[in-house]
């Protein structure tokens, strides 16, 4: 189940070029259905709070005169953004711009994802996570912590347990593996978990050594490319999005110019990667270090 932030997503999209292509403008759509040009931005940028209903839906639709076939695939998806996701039920210990990310994340097919400093989320041990977020959040007690790790261990699970196919490449800088997250004992069995799971075939790991020159990455800063599969109505497939996590907030890249720029990025970040045999080599040598 993928709750409700993509057919959101896929319904305020769609809503929005029907309006634009019809020379409506948003304040007249807004006074169509009764409601603020605020809250109608908010529907049609896929946001989580303005209730969506079968009426605002055919009369922006009858509005934009909106063939018939593709007013019946939007009022169907009110119906799927009204499915909570597996997550929600960790409500009170997910913000809202997680609960937008998780439902992204686990609506991708294929998730590509460049790292400076920290492991990749869906890779950490439960280790590893509890002391990221302890980093993050060195005054939050534990019983606020622990479901936290009970989320991630959930998503997790996703990459491996066969109920869903998606595909991660992990491109991860040799300083991520550098920074002692937790101490030596929980970065040792982090990076021997590195090395078991690019066993699996669904999972790619590459290294990028500290020594090269000309990485693209140091200037992108770490990212998520997410990736999704097509629907039945292509109109309404939704289209790739880049995720950069900041400090304060997160944005969610999806003009098809950034997409361009990222996916040019990733292929510069690949050229001066290491192989995932020598990858696999360099996180059992580094593992070998924090033993010792």
């Amino acid at each position: 189940m993928t709750g409700s932030a993509v057919p959101r997503r896929m319904l305020g999209r769609e809503l929005k070029k029907l309006r634009e292509q019809s020379g409506v403008s948003a304040v007249v759509a807004a006074e169509a259905i009764e409601v603020s040009p605020q809250t109608l931005w908010r529907m049609e940028s896929g946001q989580q709070g303005p209730k969506l209903k079968e009426l605002y839906i055919k009369v922006l639709c009858e509005m934009y005169s909106a063939p018939a076939d593709l007013t019946e695939a939007l009022v169907g998806l009110i119906a799927e953004t009204k499915k909570p996701g597996w997550w929600h039920s960790f409500a009170d210990a997910v913000p809202a711009d997680t609960d937008m990310f998780i439902g992204l994340e686990e609506a991708a097919s294929r998730l590509t994802t460049f790292q400076l400093a920290l492991i990749p989320g869906l890779l950490q041990t439960p280790d590893y996570r509890r002391a990221v977020h302890w980093i993050e959040f060195p005054s939050r007690p534990t019983t606020e912590i622990e479901p936290l790790i009970e989320l991630h261990s959930r998503r997790v699970a996703s990459l491996t347990d066969g109920w869903r196919s998606v595909q991660l490449e992990a491109l991860v800088c040799e300083s991520a593996l550098r920074n002692q997250i937790g101490g030596p004992g929980v970065m040792e069995e982090q990076l021997i978990h590195l090395a078991d799971v690019v066993a699996a075939q669904n999972i790619s790991i590459r290294i990028v050594p500290q020594q090269v020159t000309g990485n693209l990455g140091l200037i992108t800063g770490s990212f998520v490319l997410m990736e999704f599969p097509a629907r039945s109505n292509t109109r309404l497939s939704e289209p790739p999005v880049v995720y950069v996590q900041g400090y304060t907030g997160a944005l969610y890249l999806d003009q098809e110019s950034e997409i361009k720029q990222y996916r040019q990025a990733i292929g510069q970040i690949k050229r001066v990667a290491l192989d995932e045999k020598r990858s696999r080599s360099l996180l059992l040598d580094v593992a070998r270090e924090y033993q010792a």
